[in-house]
């Protein structure tokens, strides 16, 4: 009998664990959550320093479609990363099972398609095409690799609108020696449990609610409550390594990972160096490389996450002219070598965030990307050894301003990419236009960018004569019936600066108001975003670049029409930036309209984002001012 009753009561206890109707979801769960996470568990087990088993189970509930984003049922692997167990099952919004997929169901995909040299990097995935929302995914899978390196983080919650009812995450460790480092972040706002004894580190949360995405906020990596896991003595890709921070860490990738991997074919030798014949500056030889290397070569991506942080060696790249950031970065290095330049391979974590290399946590989670440093004269240049347009040594807003590991021969060192600062990123708007009798008008505008402005443009001289007409018609959307004439461009990749010069002409561009005439001066940089609106703001915010702006505009209009009232000179100026507008009569048929905005970078507390937001709009709509014209023939 109490066998029975025990039986019983393990019965009753699954039926209760697998309850997956929405409705036992508490009702504090659902604020502001696009999808719920009923639970998430991983179970590590570390059994030498080269053998390593996790299981994982993740039940998510997806209650719109912006939900699907957390329940991606996809698992990569490679030689070192094994999966033993996979399986998806999913329930409808009353906990009814409505499809089962096991391992035979799932897909198995190269991480890069058509590429043989990347062949052993894959997916094996399973595609849900749900039919109603919400629905529940519970997913299962098992991993045992070699790889004790590349430890998997613990995120409590996995991004912006998630909220997780049970979170769990345990390491079992067989002596004192693989007992892992972990670096608590983010926990200050969240109940966790943890229990730390011989052989056993383990950690639980529940009811953890979602975090809502607001405008401007940080990037939800600096935010997330997590863990970050390391061995300081692992397996990594068939080596051991020791290594207590980044300085080891750089010895270990130079000695292990880079070792032998620059060397070259000798006729490739003679042609480079025969191409820098006669030049004696190494920056000028490092740009020829860099050409060189783009006109050559074309980039094929594969994650550092998953093909590693080893290249494949230049001369493989050399024969086959392509590679990933890795494998061009090092081909880059070994083409420089060879005419006795020196650089240094990075590791960067890439994106429009700026996101730094943790300096007293070492480990290989962190960065996606690979550039190359080059010093020359007490400075660095940063080069993206993957981008046939980039000029040398400016690398956009993709690794700009943030924390990377530099590989050295004597050992790894953080360094910071070149940031653009405010002014740096410049656009300067010189136009002049004439307002015609029959009410459109005629134009020309010249735009110069520098900087992350320049970033955002120069790609332009790569479009089609329909896709740029197109782009300006969206560009200038302000400007109803705007026609593109003509356009030519100038890149100077030597001083990085991108010149537009753009004819243009507009039907009806005066707008009738009664008897008058309303004309608005701005109209080559209209369309200032003006952030929303939060009565209770939970976050700081991010201008993670700054910029400025700075435009002229003359304005002619028909003799027979005359200005009435023009505006006053127009200052804000804030710890946000400075805004200024001036309207000068010339003649009395000729206006210039002057504007300047520089918004600063910074983050800011969220004490001050309706200040921030009152700044925004107050600009935004004197954008949109207009003067009144008078046309002298209708009196």
């Amino acid at each position: 009998m109490r066998f029975l009753t025990f039986l019983l009561f393990l019965v009753a206890q699954f039926s209760i664990s697998q309850n997956y109707s929405v409705a036992e979801i508490p009702k504090e769960m659902l604020e502001n959550a696009d999808a719920v996470g009923r639970l998430d568990r991983m179970d590590i087990h570390i059994e030498s320093i080269d053998k390593m088993t996790y299981s994982v189970k993740q039940v998510v509930t997806v209650l719109n479609k912006s939900g699907s984003e957390y329940a991606a049922t996809r698992v990569m692997y490679d030689d070192e990363r094994k999966i033993k167990k996979i399986e998806a099952t999913f329930f409808d919004a009353f906990g009814n099972e409505l499809e089962v997929a096991k391992r035979r169901d799932f897909k198995d995909v190269a991480a890069v398609d058509g590429f043989s040299l990347y062949l052993d990097n894959r997916v094996l995935y399973y595609k849900y095409v749900p039919t109603q929302y919400p629905y529940t995914v519970e997913f299962t899978y098992e991993i045992e690799t070699s790889d004790t390196g590349f430890f998997p983080p613990w995120y409590f919650l996995s991004g912006y609108g998630i909220s997780v009812q049970q979170s769990e995450y345990s390491i079992v460790y067989p002596s004192i020696e693989f007992k892992p480092i972990v670096k608590e972040k983010n926990l200050e706002n969240v109940q966790v449990e943890k229990t730390d004894i011989a052989g056993s580190l383990q950690y639980s949360a529940t009811n953890i609610p979602a975090m809502e995405a607001e405008s401007l906020s940080p990037s939800f990596s600096l935010l997330a409550p997590s863990l970050s896991i390391r061995l300081p003595k692992f397996h990594y890709k068939g080596y051991q390594a020791v290594v207590n921070d980044w300085h080891e860490m750089g010895i270990w990738i130079q000695e292990e990972l880079l070792a032998g991997r620059d060397v070259l074919e000798e006729n490739t030798v003679k042609e480079i160096q025969q191409l820098v014949k006669g030049i004696d500056n190494d920056l000028e030889k490092a740009k020829i490389i860099y050409n060189y290397v783009q006109d050559n070569t074309r980039y094929i991506s594969v994650q550092i996450g998953i093909g590693g942080i080893q290249p494949i060696s230049a001369i493989e790249v050399d024969k086959v002219k392509y590679g990933d950031c890795k494998g061009l970065t090092n081909y880059t290095k070994a083409l420089l070598k060879a005419v006795g330049v020196e650089s240094f391979y990075a590791v960067v974590e890439s994106g429009s965030a700026k996101i730094d290399f943790e300096e007293d946590f070492a480990d290989l989670v962190q960065g996606d990307h690979v550039i190359l440093a080059i010093p020359y004269q007490g400075q660095y240049y940063w080069v993206d050894c993957t981008s046939q347009i980039l000029p040398f040594g400016f690398i956009g807003d993709f690794t700009d301003g943030r924390k990377v590991l530099v590989v050295k021969p004597d050992g790894g060192e953080i360094m910071t990419t070149t940031s653009y600062l405010n002014q740096q990123n410049k656009q300067s708007i010189k136009a002049r236009y004439r307002v015609l009798e029959n009410l459109s008008m005629k134009g020309e505008v010249t735009l110069k960018t520098t900087g992350i402005q320049y970033d955002g443009r120069f790609s332009l001289e790569k479009g089609s004569r329909e896709d740029n007409t197109e782009y300006y018609k969206n560009f200038w959307d302000n400007i109803n019936g705007l026609d593109i004439l003509d356009f030519k461009f100038d890149n100077d990749k030597e001083n990085v600066v991108f010149t537009e010069n753009v004819k243009l002409s507009a039907l009806n561009y005066l707008s009738k108001n009664g008897n008058d005439y309303l004309l608005t001066l701005n109209a080559f940089n209209n369309g200032l975003y003006v952030p929303p609106r939060y009565r209770d703001r939970k976050m700081p915010f991010v201008v993670q670049r700054g910029f400025l702006d700075e435009d002229e505009t003359i304005i002619e209009i028909p003799d027979n029409f005359h200005f009435t009232a023009l505006p006053e000179k127009m200052v804000q100026e804030t710890i946000f930036g400075a805004y200024k507008t001036e309207v000068i009569k010339k003649s009395e048929k000729q206006l210039l309209f002057k504007r300047s905005l520089q918004l600063n970078a910074g983050e800011y507390p969220k004490e001050s984002y309706q200040d921030f937001r009152a700044f925004m709009r107050a600009i935004a709509k004197n954008d949109n001012q207009k003067i009144i014209l008078k046309n002298d023939s209708q009196n």
